[in-house]
């Protein structure tokens, strides 16, 4: 199977954002695009589409368009178009399934959540299986080679975090990047150490000392396999989402993870994850844990 990226386009200004930001990755990495159009039939009469096969012809078009605006910029790019019928979530998460990575547009925050931070989105980020990357209108390609960092968040073990933090290495290996790996700590109640923990934290020297060693041990198989890309390890005090939405104006990629939460009324992102797709400016990922 080709190895490709997939975008999901709509037409709005967030889509076609993301059409380009997916475009322009999808170089980087030496991999195909496939440009998607999840479509369920609804008459649009003031376009004159009232019919299936009308309409159906008509997002075909559109898509064709955009791929052409694509391989204009990137001549020798391997373009694909194609039109998935069928619920929006379930036609993305199909799409995500087959692809290194599926790349979206998002209205960011506001009085009103876009397209991708509603109901759909949220439901494609929390089931889809492979990483889903969120870009806003009005993306700058400049901040990609301005010397910005690729920002990722570590917590946990070094398990919790590996398939984060393997994205994060790849995408600064194809743009020559500096990855800055965050792991934010607080104070938890004395009642919540363990005599094990607390041994730990005595060897290390202290909670900043241990987080340190944890963060180092979590980094260290990327650093080996990655030698080339260099590493920024900054440790700080304070919630993992205020941390790192500090940090947002200095990356051109912000990475974080996602264990999805199961709820009576579907799937849910976890609150870090949430947090930072919501307030970012700049394109976020977002990595399920492996």
């Amino acid at each position: 199977m080709t190895r490709r990226i997939t975008a999901g386009v709509d037409g709005t200004e967030e889509s076609l954002a993301a059409l380009a930001w997916a475009a322009r990755e999808a170089v980087r990495r030496g991999l195909a695009l496939r440009v998607v159009h999840a479509w369920q039939f609804e008459p649009y009469e003031a376009i004159g589409a009232a019919d299936p096969a009308t309409e159906a012809g008509w997002v075909r078009e559109t898509l064709a368009g955009a791929a052409r605006t694509v391989t204009g910029h990137h001549p020798g790019l391997d373009v694909s178009t194609e039109v998935v019928e069928g619920a929006p979530v379930e036609a993305l998460v199909d799409a995500a399934a087959g692809s290194e990575v599926l790349v979206l547009g998002s209205r960011g925050h506001g009085p009103v959540v876009g397209f991708l931070l509603g109901s759909v989105g949220q439901q494609v980020i929390a089931e889809a299986a492979r990483p889903v990357v969120l870009v806003r209108a009005g993306d700058d390609p400049a901040a990609e080679a301005g010397g910005r960092e690729i920002v990722v968040g570590q917590q946990g073990e070094p398990e919790d975090s590996a398939e984060a933090l393997r994205f994060a290495f790849e995408t600064a290996a194809a743009r020559g990047a500096t990855v800055r790996a965050v792991r934010a700590w607080t104070l938890p109640p004395v009642f919540a150490y363990s005599p094990g923990s607390l041994k730990l934290l005595d060897e290390a020297g202290g909670l900043e000392p241990y987080e340190k060693k944890a963060l180092d041990a979590a980094l260290r198989p990327w650093r080996e396999r990655f030698p080339d890309v260099a590493v920024v390890e900054h440790v700080e005090m304070g919630s993992a989402g205020q941390v790192l939405l500090s940090l947002a104006g200095r990356a051109q990629l912000m990475v974080v993870g996602r264990r999805a939460h199961r709820t009576a009324v579907g799937a849910r992102i976890g609150s870090v994850a949430h947090g930072v797709l919501h307030h970012a400016g700049c394109p976020v990922a977002v990595v399920p844990h492996g």
